[in-house]
């Protein structure tokens, strides 16, 4: 039951900053939502920023800029909903940054399936990753 009772937080926070706009005529934000969950157990949020010029940044990589900021960089957890309100998994970009992180970041778990609660770990998502042995 703990384990729903996290990811339904991440999934309250995260749908909590979704809020598709208009910023300008060149950028729309906020479709797609993620809060990340830390080692330390503070939680950061962050949504899509789509840009004109390909400027534009991811909401997960969003909410991690915002927990660097913060002083942290061990991510426990991760939910990331869409504009119809799903769960999905991080795109290329995201999922390199993630693993970059931290020599632990192959367990970060990252919710796919929000009805059921369904997760699957960074290391599931991209196997055979690069930078293993520059980890100390």
């Amino acid at each position: 039951m703990k384990e729903k009772k996290i990811w339904d937080m991440l999934i309250y926070r995260a749908k909590e900053v979704q809020n598709s706009r208009a910023v300008s005529p060149f950028i729309e934000a906020g479709q797609v939502a993620a809060a990340i969950l830390t080692k330390d157990g503070n939680i950061y949020t962050g949504v899509c920023v789509d840009t004109a010029s390909t400027l534009g940044i991811c909401a997960e990589r969003n909410a991690i800029h915002s927990m660097i900021t913060n002083g942290e960089s061990k991510i426990e957890r991760i939910c990331c909903i869409d504009s119809n309100g799903k769960a999905v998994p991080p795109c290329g970009a995201c999922r390199e940054l993630i693993m970059q992180l931290d020599k632990d970041s192959k367990d970060v778990m990252f919710l796919v399936d929000e009805e059921n609660y369904i997760y699957t770990r960074m290391e599931d998502l991209i196997p055979n990753w690069w930078g293993y042995n520059r980890f100390k």
